[in-house]
């Protein structure tokens, strides 16, 4: 193929099949072809964030305080719900196509016979793009994993873990000690780390040690007071040996997690020392303003729809209890997908006490979708009643023409069903 692409959609589509893998953790290909094109050592600070959730939600919060701080900042992030630009921004706003055309072109001129896989070719893209934009900050957040992710090419100045749950046991490992020690694959030497949760294993903490990073972990080296349930947008006190801030508005993003992912970015920011960093006007206008779809998104209406992209059994604990503390006079209604390498079972069964009906869609057109036959039959038996539909258009269609006023649509699962939902809802 001619390494000059005419459309975003014609690279996109060579780069989804030139490799031959769709996931092929490692960075020695990804680490070669960065060294061609001299992107291994950026001229301002890193920070790079992982976990089995809140990874994106920490990397918007931390780009919007980058951001009301004074700074220009490139965040990078994935998956994306509806359009490629989404995972690769430049102070908030994606990036157009020419951009990752030119910088899809710069690899190509690169990477001589080394082949790349999808998401190496995003990385590489996005840190391309940060270059040429001269950003004064980068965030990075982790694809999946992270000691072999390719963003882990670059050395952060800060890392940021910002939970550990069970999820891809095929690449990470079958316990929380295995995937912990994958994730603690981004700390450096002597930089601090910030933990979002002090629910970690061993080996997260045995690997800062090991490498003399200073740990930051909430209840200890930083802590919040929420002024009631955390649901209600309660104000918020923020406290550190870096920062104490009193009475900030309650994040933007919606349900009590926020906060958390809020003060672990709050945490980040500190620690790079940026001007602004403890000023709470500063801090409360970007708490305000950042913005990320599919994450407890709300559309309000005689039936309410609620999509939320949780994927793994952690995150529809989490999106269960957001159901509980939101109650409906009516029925809950889901609309659901998963890919092949969840653990379909332990995620309904964490939202059965919340669903009433179940709308199975089909992924087939994703290369580790389901269909929704396949799906039912790796399910456990559900409260609720279900059925099945064609792919997601049909199967919100279908919760639509079933739901009555007071009732409530829930769509989750994977990227894979929020982004199209967004797209037939009209609201992306």
């Amino acid at each position: 193929m001619s390494t000059r692409y005419r459309t975003l959609a014609e690279a996109l589509a060579w780069q989804g099949s030139s490799h031959g893998r769709v996931i092929d953790l490692g960075l020695e290909r990804v680490r070669t072809v960065a060294r061609a094109m001299g992107l291994l050592n950026p001229s301002c600070p890193v920070v790079t964030i992982a976990g089995t959730n809140g990874k994106g939600s920490t990397a918007t919060a931390l780009a919007a305080l980058l951001r009301a701080c004074g700074m220009h900042v490139g965040l990078f992030a994935s998956p994306h719900l509806v359009r490629y630009n989404e995972r690769v921004q430049l102070d908030g706003v994606p990036v157009g196509d020419a951009l990752l055309l030119a910088a899809f072109e710069r690899i190509e001129a690169a990477r001589g016979a080394t082949t790349l896989t999808f998401f190496e070719y995003s990385t590489l893209a996005a840190l391309q793009v940060f270059r040429d934009a001269q950003v004064g900050a980068i965030v990075l957040e982790v694809g999946l994993g992270g000691r072999l992710d390719a963003t882990n090419i670059l050395d952060a100045d800060v890392a940021v873990l910002c939970s550990l749950g069970f999820d891809h046991r095929d690449l990470l490992g079958d316990t929380l000690e295995q995937i912990g020690a994958e994730k603690a694959g981004i700390f450096r030497p002597q930089r601090p780390v910030v933990l979002g949760s002090t629910l970690m294993p061993q080996s997260v903490l045995a690997h800062a040690q090991a490498l003399g990073c200073p740990l930051w972990r909430p209840g200890h080296e930083f802590s919040i007071r929420i002024d009631g349930d955390g649901y209600g947008g309660q104000s918020w006190d923020y406290r550190s040996a870096r920062c104490e801030l009193r009475g900030l508005p309650a994040p933007a993003l919606p349900g009590a997690i926020q906060y958390s992912n809020a003060a672990s970015a709050l945490t980040a920011l500190t620690l790079l020392e940026v001007p602004g960093a403890c000023d709470a006007t500063v801090v409360a206008n970007a708490l305000r303003v950042m913005r990320l779809p599919g994450r407890l998104q709300r559309v309000p209406g005689d039936v309410e729809w609620i999509l939320d992209v949780a994927h793994n059994e952690p995150a529809a604990q989490v999106l269960a209890q957001a159901l509980a503390a939101r109650p409906v006079a009516g029925r809950t209604i889901a609309v659901a997908s998963m890919l092949s390498d969840k653990d379909a079972a332990a995620i309904t069964r964490a939202l059965d006490g919340a669903i009433d009906l179940w709308i199975l869609a089909s992924l087939v057109q994703e290369p580790r979708g389901l269909s929704a036959e396949a799906l039912q039959e790796r399910l456990p038996p559900l409260r609720g009643l279900v059925e099945r539909a064609g792919g997601v258009a049909e199967a919100c269609a279908r919760a639509r023409a079933l739901a009555r006023s007071g009732d409530r649509v829930v769509v989750f699962g994977s990227f894979h069903v929020v982004g199209p939902a967004l797209e037939w809802l009209g609201i992306y």
